[in-house]
């Protein structure tokens, strides 16, 4: 294992979708306003982390390999906040652009007493502008020819980003330079992401992508609904996370799946955890572990996150400790 943790350090990562900023308002709660009945947050720590597709980047980041997130942002305060903490860690902005057309999404969490409150977006959900899906193709077609790209992230959070056209495009990009393609999909363009090599559902998109409804706590169904989706989208793997009951994935091209339980974990929150699972399975994927490695590995680091409280990149060092005592 040492070894692949080792190869992560020269794999160059595309990310393409919605990055968005995540800001945290902490604080106690002692009284009810007398305004309306509702709490009041006396806020004593105020702080902001990557989030979306710039979470995806900075997972990676944090085992060592480069990503390069290609997204379009506003031309605002909040492009200037996410863009500085890209800096902080050192990530690779030439694939972000900035337009007056948008706003930079952010999500504004207020906690008290250790308890999330509310929650506060500010976000455009619009499909890019003719003038953004140039800009962005142009970037993302500089940046293959440029670099030796070893996978691509497609991470959509229906914010407008990742749309049917954008999508079929780098799809046929990547697999015309046998680059593989990774996605975190959700409702809007779900079927859309015909060809990939990787694509991961959760239960709930699987469902609402399919239109069907299935028993999600048994196994043999679940895989019905999976073959189903292969059917349609003609992917090598499709992996569902399966919440508090782990990982199910199935290799079409050697025709088996492992159904890989969950491990025992204090949750603090499950934010990011999904960004982190597609993290590892790409490094894996792009390594050429096979579906039981690329599974386990995953759901394995998507817990370690749900200890932290917010979208927190994997711990690197934590993670290859628990690696060990499980492989």
């Amino acid at each position: 294992m040492k070894n692949l943790f080792d190869s992560f350090n020269s794999k160059k990562i595309m990310i393409i979708g919605d990055v968005m900023l995540d800001i945290y308002m902490k604080g106690k709660v002692e009284r009810i306003s007398p305004e309306a009945p509702v709490p009041i947050v006396s806020v004593t720590e105020t702080f902001s982390r990557l989030g979306g597709a710039a979470n995806v980047a900075q997972n990676l980041k944090a085992l060592d390999a480069e990503p390069i997130l290609c997204s379009i942002i506003g031309d605002d305060e909040k492009a200037c906040d996410l863009l500085n903490l890209m800096q902080e860690q050192k990530m690779n902005m030439s694939g972000i652009i900035k337009s007056r057309e948008r706003v930079t999404t952010s999500k504004v969490r207020i906690i008290g007493n250790n308890a999330q409150m509310l929650r506060v977006d500010t976000e455009d959900t619009i499909d890019l502008s003719e003038k953004e899906y140039n800009s962005l193709t142009e970037r993302i077609n500089e940046i293959i020819e440029r670099d030796n790209i070893s996978g691509i992230i497609l991470q959509d959070y229906n914010k407008g980003v990742l749309t049917e056209r954008l999508i079929k495009d780098v799809i046929s990009i990547a697999n015309g330079k046998s680059i593989p393609v990774g996605v975190d999909p959700k409702k809007k363009n779900f079927l859309a992401y015909k060809n990939v090599t990787l694509f991961k559902p959760n239960l709930k998109e699987l469902k609402e992508g399919l239109g069907i409804n299935f028993k999600h706590d048994i196994i043999e169904e679940i895989l019905k609904a999976v073959d189903i989706l292969h059917d349609k989208l003609n992917c090598r793997y499709i992996m569902t996370t399966l919440s508090e009951r782990g990982v199910l994935i199935k290799d079409y091209e050697k025709g088996i799946y492992h159904h890989i339980p969950a491990h025992l974990r204090q949750i603090a929150d499950v934010s990011g955890a999904g960004d982190t699972v597609l993290s590892v399975a790409m490094l894996c994927l792009v390594n050429q572990q096979d579906a039981y490695h690329i599974a386990a590995m995953s759901n394995l680091a998507g817990g370690l996150v749900c200890e932290e409280l917010g979208a927190v990149p994997i711990n690197k060092d934590k993670f290859a400790e628990e690696i060990k005592k499980i492989f």
